[in-house]
């Protein structure tokens, strides 16, 4: 048993030679920008404002919070071991095996799963800029069989996904329902990733200019437009002005569309073998960049809750371009600009998830749990060139047959877990010699600074918000039973780590890190621990049948008992 949790040891100058070192601290602030600033703003922040209300932004505080903490120890792991991989790596060193292969199974939930979900919304505004200047695209040949189903089936007031089911072609018994935009980006993305990252890194840090310039455009123009009587809508309950109308249940509803928004600045982990010192300028650029993005956030969503009733919202795909259309501001040009420069913001997004599966693979199968093919490197673009186009098929595939919303809480939980493991997988390192040049995590005894945090912030919160423990409190509410159960386990959960943090001395940062990140998943249904739980049976699976007996781990072991 003890086999299954066998680390690795990585050489804190661990290097393959096999990719080109190229990329300088900006670099990384620039694909950092690319990952976490794209469907995030572009897309589901609609629907992360229809849930949560003006209120949603504390939602964005929380998880640039727990990001903010979790990006440290991401940091700490990338100074210590300098290798492509991100959380599998960092997994493999501090929990062993058994637990990076798990690890590893989950990047493909953030990774490729969450390009399907990023893949549609570049649909999304790419149709909508079409439409803008006369060009129609069939509406089932805009969006997935299951969308289209699921729209019929629910009596959905989306007209355009009614109208795909209702127009579409028939083979047989088969309506032909295909997002063709979301299918040609997807192969282009890929293209793109294998001409080599130096052809990447300049098409990135060109079209990350044109996305912050129009989203501070957004910003500057919406300024003047802003009723911030909207930022106090009516209360669904006590029907009072309220900064929260649907309650903080309504704002946590909500941390799927808001963790989704974060979850790129992680992929900048896994450049770390074409990063020219990556103990310095990995943790720098992470830092840098998500500080960046969370202060973006907080004033864009202030900005669009100020502009429109949160309630307008429901079921918007593209929330920026969505508030100068003429049933709102009417303002056209900035329409128009909008939707052209989204098209561009939302492609860096699927360009750095794109570049960061096909690295989790080479890593894991240089360890011997995925077949050697997937390590192959290009020998003129210095790429992971099967692992690249495997990426473009798990990526393309499921675009024919899944739809947004399953996907963005199938990409979140599996996200929020691997940063759980992370965080935790700090708590397990041993001291390390302090280098100058290189990044090195701060220790603060979180003894009895932990518990005093965690109860004291339990203690402040319960006075804050006293509606909230009194539906948790109130056992004959059946509708919050699901949402009582995760936070009583989380409390018990956190009242555990106060007791290691005072017996085992454990440093508060990683300890913030775990706790914030454990509280993200109380946010999720049981039907998305369901197929969580189903994704990671199939891994398992898997892993005994091929990963356990071609370790690389366990050919040296049998080696030696030879």
């Amino acid at each position: 048993m003890g086999s299954l949790f066998r680390r690795k040891h990585y050489a804190e100058n661990a290097d393959s030679g096999q990719l080109n070192r190229v990329l300088g601290t900006w670099d990384i602030v620039f694909f950092g920008i690319a990952a976490i600033i794209g469907a995030g703003s572009f897309s589901s922040l609609g629907e992360a404002i229809f849930r949560g209300g003006p209120g949603v932004i504390i939602l964005y505080l929380i998880c640039g919070f727990a990001c903010a903490f979790t990006a440290l120890c991401y940091a700490e792991f990338a100074s210590r071991i300098p290798t492509a991989g991100s959380a599998y790596t960092y997994a493999y060193a501090s929990f062993g095996e058994l637990i990076a292969w798990v690890i590893g199974w989950a990047l493909i939930m953030e990774y490729s799963f969450g390009n399907i979900y990023v893949a549609f919304s570049w649909s999304d505004y790419f149709t909508s800029f079409m439409e803008r200047i006369g060009v129609h695209i069939p509406d089932y040949f805009t969006c997935s069989y299951t969308e289209a189903k699921k729209a019929v089936l629910n009596n959905s007031n989306n007209a355009e996904l009614i109208n795909a089911w209702k127009s579409a072609p028939i083979i047989g018994n088969l309506k032909i329902i295909v997002d063709i935009p979301a299918l040609v980006i997807n192969g282009l993305i890929t293209w793109l990733c294998y001409q080599g990252i130096k052809e990447s890194k300049n098409f990135n840090n060109f079209f990350v200019i044109l996305k912050l310039f129009v989203i501070l455009l957004v910003i500057a123009v919406g300024v003047a437009y802003v009723n911030t009587g909207n930022w106090f809508p009516t209360n669904s309950v006590t029907s009072e002005p309220s900064f929260m109308p649907n309650g903080f249940a309504g704002v946590m509803s909500a941390v799927s569309g808001v963790f989704f928004a974060y979850i790129g600045f992680d992929a900048i982990s896994v450049l770390s073998e074409e990063t020219k010192n990556p103990q310095k300028d990995l943790p720098k650029g992470m830092l840098i960049s998500l500080g960046l993005c969370t202060v973006i956030y907080i004033i864009l969503t202030l900005t669009l809750t100020g502009l429109v009733d949160y309630r307008k919202f429901d079921g918007i795909g593209d929330p920026l371009s969505f508030v100068f259309d003429k049933s709102n501001l009417n303002l056209p040009w900035m329409e128009f600009i909008v939707s052209l420069i989204a098209i561009v913001a939302i492609t860096t997004v699927l360009l750095v998830f794109q570049m960061g599966q096909p690295r989790i693979w080479m890593a894991m199968s240089r360890d011997g749990l995925l077949p050697k093919k997937f390590q192959q490197v290009h020998s003129k673009n210095k790429i992971p060139s099967f692992a690249t186009i495997i990426t473009g098929i798990v990526v393309g595939v499921p675009i024919l047959f899944t739809d947004k919303t399953f996907i963005l809480d199938f990409t979140s939980i599996g996200t929020i877990f691997a940063f759980v493991l992370v965080c935790g997988g700090v708590l397990m390192l041993p001291p390390k010699e302090k280098i100058k040049g290189r990044f090195h995590l701060p220790y603060i005894n979180g003894r009895l600074f932990f518990p005093l945090i965690f109860i004291g912030g339990l203690i402040f919160f319960y006075f804050y918000q006293p509606e909230f423990f009194h539906k948790l409190t109130n056992i004959s509410d059946p509708n919050e039973g699901e949402f009582r159960l995760a936070i009583i386990i989380f409390i018990i959960v956190n009242l555990i780590l106060c007791g290691l943090a005072f017996v085992k001395n454990l440093s508060l940062i990683p300890l913030i890190g775990l706790s914030s990140c454990l509280y993200l998943l109380t946010g999720m249904s049981h039907e998305n621990w369901f197929w969580f739980g189903l994704w990671f049976a199939i891994g398992l699976i898997i892993y005994f049948l091929y990963g356990y007996k071609n370790s690389k781990l366990n050919q040296t072991k049998n080696a030696f008992s030879e």
